[in-house]
C-alpha cells in the first residue's frame, strides 16, 4: 500500500464556488497510483468543499443566492463580528456544508460522475488564500 500528501494553495475571488477539479486530478495522475482513496480536506473555518454540477453554471450561481438567503450578512444575531459582517456568517455556512471529501479512485482516475466537478465553497464577501491537504492511499 502506498501514501501520498500534497498540499495546493487556491486564490479565491470572493463569495462564490472555484472549480479545483483539474488541478486534483493532475496530481492524482502524477501519483501513478491505480486504485485507491482520495481525502480532499480544506484547512480553513470560513470556505468549505463540495462536489456539484460542472455543466450548468447556473446551478453554482443559485447554490451561492440560496446560501446568502439561509445565512444573512449583518445579522443582528451574531455576536462574532472580528471580521466583518459576513464572518460569522461564513462560519454557519462551512458548518452546513463539508470541510473533507472523499473519492475513490479507480484506473488512476477519480470516480466523479460525467458532470460532477470539485468545488472549494467561498463563504467570504472577499477574496481568500485556500489550502487544501491532499491524503491518496491504495496501490
Amino acid at each position: 500500500m502506498k501514501q501520498f500528501s500534497h498540499d495546493i494553495t487556491f486564490q479565491t475571488t470572493g463569495s462564490s464556488l472555484l472549480d479545483v477539479t483539474d488541478p486534483v486530478r493532475h496530481w492524482i495522475m502524477d501519483q501513478e497510483m491505480s486504485d485507491g482513496l482520495l481525502t480532499i480536506f480544506i484547512r480553513h473555518t470560513s470556505a468549505s468543499l463540495t462536489i456539484q454540477e460542472n455543466a450548468d453554471p447556473n446551478v453554482l450561481h443559485d447554490l451561492n443566492v440560496f446560501f446568502r438567503k439561509l445565512v444573512p450578512e449583518g445579522n443582528h444575531l451574531y455576536r462574532h463580528n472580528t471580521e466583518g459582517p459576513d464572518d460569522m456568517p461564513a462560519h454557519i455556512k462551512s458548518a452546513l456544508t463539508q470541510t473533507q471529501l472523499s473519492i475513490p479512485v479507480n484506473g488512476g482516475q477519480m470516480m466523479l460522475g460525467t458532470w460532477q466537478g470539485i468545488y472549494i465553497f467561498e463563504h467570504r464577501a472577499h477574496a481568500h488564500k485556500r489550502t487544501l491537504s491532499l491524503h491518496l492511499i491504495g496501490e
